[in-house]
């Protein structure tokens, strides 16, 4: 059986950022939604240890969120 974080593919430090800046975050913007500490994030990106793949679905489901938000928006 498939622990949590090995139910989604690990992520890349690289992807990481590049999701990070897609949804206009730093990585302390992240730190304080996520409740994770601005040194695990420091290792993720560093690539001192993977990133878990929970943090893989939080961020996909944060540029989802941004999507959807963009439908319901009023037009300027």
């Amino acid at each position: 059986m498939k622990s949590e974080n090995e139910e989604v593919a690990s992520m890349t430090p690289e992807e990481f950022d590049a999701a990070l800046k897609q949804l206009g975050w730093k990585p302390a913007d992240f730190c304080r939604l996520a409740d994770v500490h601005r040194n695990t994030v420091s290792r993720w990106v560093n690539g001192l240890v993977p990133i878990p793949g929970w943090a893989k679905r939080f961020l996909a489901m944060a540029q989802e969120i941004k999507r959807l938000s963009k439908l319901i928006e009023p037009q300027k």
